[in-house]
């Protein structure tokens, strides 16, 4: 089935087996249907030569159903085949029916409503599946590459019983990989709509040029604070804690939100930091499970300073807030951290003598009340002198609270930013991402 084919055949299979289901409620039974569905081509590569290859076609949706102040969810496979599915998806709405009836009442039940309708599809030029080997493995010719390329259509869609309709349809890539020499690896990606060899061969190039530096004399650096530059995309991880928590407005009225100080305005961030749940970039839908739709852009901090928590609707009837299209877990998609005015290459100048980290990992809390950050360097992370990279440095542990780290410790931001995808395949195909900046900071604490 081409990528054209899947996404036009998964919207009529939607509303038929919809239609049925929700014809089907009863008395005062309000539901409300999500479908995920992706066609994507798997091929995972070692020693720049292909491994596995495979193809997943799958579609799935979720059954919210609602009666006498009761809420239940359930979801299921479907097979494709329009009868099929829908005597599977009657069978479920029993089985809800059922377990409906012996639940207690939800007294934070957030009722079904219609929140309007919105209909976006996004057509991709994605490599033809005969022609992904060359084109991925050719510009990598002599090195020693390793990584998952996954490419197609995702949908998701959403329906309840008020009228409301939503669909969102995208075909995107991406190439998330890894070149090593011996022990030693940099990390890569390269993401987007459109298939562009020469960007591709530039994405290598730039790791090519990391990874000859690590031949460099390997440094051993000793515990302490460091003037330190994050690349976009150790940035991307170091704001994916703000994910965890830190700007939910549950987790802040439940006393557990490491950004507590911040909402209470006992601490502020930097002036320079701006981050905005930026729904312009296309990562994801602007819907949530149920339907609710968010503004384009939604200021979260503006100047340091807190401009709104991500509150669902079932904070929002629990606590008296007003809701502002989150999900459930009130994290941020699509998270836009807005650049600053420190050229790229003027980076290694600006940070003069100390660390240079692409990547981070193992990230946690390691104190939420001080929204202090533990996490490990990894792949390309570098000792710099004077301006110039010395040799890579030996993996360390580090901990910084967000509060400095993004505060006064915060020299500067770059201004070219990048964009890091969710590529995750965790049981499909994940949407959303961040796009973050580098960032110069002051003193960053390493701990061993």
């Amino acid at each position: 089935m081409s990528q054209r084919d899947f996404v036009d055949t998964v919207r009529p299979h939607f509303d038929a087996v919809a239609d049925s289901v929700l014809s089907s409620l009863q008395g005062d039974e309000a539901a409300t249907l999500n479908l995920s569905a992706e066609e994507t081509l798997f091929v995972r590569f070692n020693g720049n030569k292909v491994r596995q290859n495979t193809n997943v076609e799958q579609i799935s949706m979720a059954l919210q159903l609602q009666g006498a102040g009761r809420t239940v969810g359930m979801s299921r496979t479907l097979s494709g085949n329009v009868h099929t599915d829908r005597d599977a998806m009657l069978q479920m709405l029993a089985q809800c029916r059922a377990e409906l009836a012996v639940l207690p009442t939800d007294p934070h039940q957030v009722p079904v409503d219609n929140h309007g309708s919105s209909d976006e599809t996004f057509r991709g030029q994605l490599l033809p599946p005969h022609a992904v080997v060359d084109a991925v493995v050719g510009p990598a010719q002599g090195c020693d590459m390793a990584g998952l390329y996954a490419a197609g259509s995702i949908v998701r869609a959403n329906r309840n019983s008020k009228g409301q309709r939503h669909w969102f349809a995208t075909q995107t890539f991406f190439m998330d990989y890894s070149l090593y020499n011996g022990s030693r690896a940099v990390k890569g990606s390269y993401a987007g709509s459109a298939w562009d060899p020469a960007q591709w061969a530039a994405n290598l190039a730039h790791s090519k040029h990391l990874l000859a530096l690590m031949d460099k004399p390997l440094q051993t650096v000793q515990p302490g604070q460091y003037r330190t530059y994050l690349a976009p995309r150790a940035v991307a991880d170091l704001v994916g804690m703000m994910g965890w928590n830190a700007l939910s407005a549950s987790a802040w009225k439940q006393g557990r939100s490491p950004f507590k100080k911040l909402a209470d305005k006992e601490c502020r961030l930097s002036t320079q930091l701006h981050v905005t749940e930026n729904f312009g970039l296309g990562l994801t839908p602007r819907f949530n499970a149920l339907g609710e739709v968010s503004e384009q852009a939604v200021p979260l901090i503006a100047a340091g300073e807190l401009s709104t928590l991500l509150v669902s609707s079932r904070t929002s009837k629990e606590f008296g807030l007003v809701a502002n299209g989150a999900n459930e877990s009130e994290a941020p998609r699509a998270m836009d951290v807005a650049p600053g005015a420190l050229e790229e290459e003027d980076v290694l100048q600006q940070l003069g003598t100390g660390l240079y980290l692409s990547n981070l990992h193992y990230l946690n809390w390691s104190d939420p009340v001080s929204a202090r950050v533990t996490g490990m360097t990894r792949y390309a992370c570098f000792w710099v002198e004077n301006g110039e990279i010395v040799g890579p440095i030996k993996d360390m542990r580090w901990d910084e609270s967000l509060y400095d780290a993004l505060g006064s410790k915060l020299l500067a931001l770059t201004t070219h930013t990048a964009i890091d995808p969710a590529v995750d395949t965790y049981f499909y195909r994940a949407l959303g991402g961040s796009r973050t900046p580098g960032a110069l900071i002051d003193n960053f604490t390493f701990t061993l």
